[in-house]
Parts: structure tokens; C-alpha cells; sequence
């Protein structure tokens, strides 16, 4: 087995909704805004070279949205999907499976490009997996979370065929390979999946939007588009204590700077403990 670090781009997003609660006077220090109040994020993905599987979780926010819908989020950067691919040779084609975290925009967007009027499969032979309740979660979705769920990323996967459905565990983890189980947390979005890995003796868990950053590590901080912050702060109190007695490495999607981190116990709580990139991962 073999882990790759996808770089997607960069975007942008207001600070005050991914701190909810806590003061800009202290999380600005932590991801210093510009003169708009946004904050520079990561699309990362991950890539998972396991026996004949290439599996990729996320896949960003794609480039088929018109120039309006990107004027508010603000990409940059020289990082693409199909360059990131290319750095470790391969193409879309290759990619055998397609884990969907959850349906946001930022997260599935990439699974869909245009041609024409026609929407397609960015991944022409890969199985997109996600689960029954998140995808009717996402495709009857409240008023809240509406604009975060874009019908083009999402109804032209099933239109396609090569959607499937991962079970849902209410506690516990789904297997889902032999070196790769699906936990489920519900704070975020309902059904949010992340993969959880077993790499070179150790575990890695894909972050996605349980944690999306190192500075989201303490637990208070929780983002302002959780649709329930409560369920957010004990599901990340639960798995922080988890992370750390198993001494877990945690892989972030949305953090500007670190790609991976350890844990420790400190005064103040749980926090960081090492840094890394995927490829210093011994």
C-alpha cells in the first residue's frame, strides 16, 4: 500500500464561519485573514494505492462552476487534480474507487466535468461510494445546507451508474477494504465518512470536516456550518482521546500549511504534537 498527498488548490473562506464561536482576536493568529475576512484553506485529497485499487478521497471543488460561483471562493494556486495525479504517474483513468466524504461542493466537486451541456463522470472507470443516508441527506437537503449541495456534482454520479452505497455503522467502523474501515460522524453534515487506514503499522485517519485544520484542534473550536456544533464538539472530544491513546496520525484536507500531525496531552488539551507530510511518513 502506498499514500499520495493531493493537492487540488487553494480557496478561500470567511474566518469567522470556520471558528464559529471563537474571537477573531484569537484565530486570526492561527490562519491571519485578509482585508475581507477570508481565510486561505487546502483542497486536499488523498490517494490510496492499495494491491489493484487506486482510491481517491475528495476530489475538490472542479472547475466546471462559472466565473461568479469561483469569484466567492476564490482559488489559487498552481495545484490542480490532474497535475497532482501526474506527480505520481497517474491519470483519472486510473482511478479504480472514488470515497466521497460527503456531498459539499468542496469536497465532491470534482467528481463531475462538463462537456458541452453534458455533465460526466470525471472518473470514467471508478465506483463513486457513499452511503443511503447522507446521499438523501444531500439530495432532500434543508434550507441551511442547500447551498453547499450543487445538484451537478452530485445527481450526474447516480445518473451514471457507478454509485454505491457504503452501510452505515452507528458505532463502530465499516470495513470497507482489508486495510481500510469508514467511521462515521454526524456533527458536520449527517453521515460524514472518514476513512480510517492501516499504513506501515500505524493508523492514519482522513480528516475531512470532523477536523479540518490543526487550528480546529481544540474543542470549542467548531465551524459555524456544522448543522449541530454540540454533536461536532463531543464527536471531536471523543475522537481526539481515541487519536491520542492510539497514537493515530491525523491527515487534514483543509489545512493551509500541514498535511499530517500526532497528537499529545498538554495543559491545555489535546494538541499538536508532530507535523508532517505524507512522503516523510517513515
Amino acid at each position: 500500500m502506498h499514500l499520495y498527498s493531493v493537492n487540488t488548490g487553494y480557496f478561500k473562506l470567511d474566518g469567522g464561519a470556520m471558528f464559529g464561536v471563537v474571537p477573531k482576536v484569537i484565530w486570526n493568529k492561527l490562519n491571519p485573514a485578509d482585508e475581507n475576512n477570508l481565510c486561505p484553506w487546502a483542497l486536499r485529497s488523498l490517494l490510496i494505492e492499495d494491491g489493484n485499487r487506486l482510491i481517491l478521497v475528495d476530489n475538490g471543488m472542479g472547475d466546471k462552476q462559472d466565473a461568479k460561483f469561483f469569484g466567492h471562493y476564490h482559488m489559487h494556486g498552481e495545484d490542480s487534480l490532474d497535475k497532482s495525479l501526474a506527480k505520481y504517474g497517474f491519470g483519472r483513468e486510473d482511478i479504480t474507487d472514488v470515497i466521497l466524504t460527503h456531498l459539499h461542493f468542496d469536497h465532491c466537486g470534482g467528481s463531475i466535468y462538463r462537456k458541452g451541456d453534458t455533465l460526466l463522470p470525471a472518473f470514467p472507470r471508478a465506483v463513486y461510494w457513499s452511503n443511503t443516508r447522507h446521499w438523501d441527506w444531500a439530495t432532500k437537503p434543508n434550507e441551511r445546507e442547500k447551498a453547499s449541495f450543487l445538484k451537478e456534482n452530485i445527481l450526474p454520479i447516480e445518473a451514471s451508474g457507478q454509485l454505491q452505497m457504503i452501510d452505515v455503522a452507528d458505532s463502530g467502523l465499516t470495513p470497507f477494504s482489508e486495510n481500510i474501515s469508514i467511521r462515521f460522524v454526524n456533527g458536520h453534515t449527517d453521515a460524514q465518512m472518514l476513512p480510517q487506514i492501516q499504513y506501515k503499522g500505524r493508523t492514519l485517519v482522513f480528516m475531512a470536516d470532523l477536523l479540518p485544520s490543526v487550528a480546529h484542534l481544540p474543542i470549542p473550536y467548531v465551524m459555524a456550518y456544522d448543522m449541530f456544533p454540540l454533536t461536532s464538539l463531543q464527536e471531536k472530544k471523543s475522537f481526539l482521546q481515541e487519536a491520542l491513546a492510539g497514537d493515530y496520525i491525523l491527515f487534514f484536507e483543509h489545512d493551509p500549511v500541514y498535511e499530517c500531525c500526532t497528537l499529545q496531552q498538554t495543559d491545555r488539551g489535546i494538541r499538536l504534537k508532530e507535523h508532517f507530510r505524507m512522503d516523510e511518513l517513515a
